[in-house]
């Protein structure tokens, strides 16, 4: 059986997506430091003038992987959510909005590692994208929060939402980082462990000093026992 050609923009693309998945082997095996265009290319199949046509430099390649890795990881998150607010009291549709991302954090660690460093780090290209991603998750996540119904008509209200986004998504990282260090060999008790900080950060929304005088939201159901 005779294979059709591939045309110059489908040969181009799967030219890309070979680079991008050479440089995240590279990044988990040996770390941003081991991350070069020679050893980009050489991992892909390509001469490494090739590299250059379909990215300006390593700090492009760099954000284009955490560029495509951030939105698919949106997309998963959002449909977990989506999926427990329809079943609030399905435990393990809420375990999924907290595993989602502890997997994906634990699939390509490098990634959250770059990310964290260009935060604060003055000098890094990569600073003003990884302040917009962490701006996008915030607002994700206080987002998802109003969508159950936690009013954020003020700016007391979403100064709160934020606050709690916040942490959750500082909370994931460092659980995710103490599984990749083996402090924490169970993804699914960091997630159960998640599951109850966010519980902690809903109660507090729900008692508002008196503010919430709404119907309040159903709460996900206490964790099962786990063995």
């Amino acid at each position: 059986m005779t294979s059709t050609p591939l045309s110059r923009s489908e040969a181009k693309d799967l030219t890309r997506r070979r680079l991008i998945r050479a440089a995240l082997a590279i990044l988990d095996e040996e770390g941003e430091a081991g991350l070069t265009t020679v050893k980009v290319a050489r991992a892909a199949g390509i001469a490494q003038s090739s590299f250059y046509v379909h990215f300006k430099d390593m700090q492009d390649l760099l954000r284009v992987l955490a560029e495509e890795g951030g939105r698919r990881l949106r997309h998963s998150m959002r449909e977990a959510r989506r999926a427990a607010r329809e079943a609030p009291g399905d435990l393990e549709r809420h375990r999924d909005t907290f595993r989602i991302p502890l997997e994906a954090i634990c699939r390509h660690p490098e990634l959250l590692r770059i990310q964290l460093r260009a935060r604060h780090d003055p000098s890094s290209s990569l600073r003003g994208f990884a302040t917009e991603t962490a701006a996008a998750y915030r607002e994700h996540h206080a987002t998802d929060l109003a969508a159950l119904g936690y009013t954020a008509d003020d700016e007391h209200d979403r100064r709160r939402l934020e606050m709690i986004a916040d942490g959750i998504n500082a909370a994931t990282n460092a659980l995710a980082i103490g599984h990749l260090e083996g402090r924490y060999p169970d993804l699914d008790e960091a997630a159960d462990i998640l599951v109850a900080l966010s519980r902690g950060a809903l109660r507090l929304l729900r008692s508002g000093a008196g503010r919430d005088e709404g119907p309040r939201p159903p709460e996900p159901a206490d964790p099962a026992p786990r063995d």
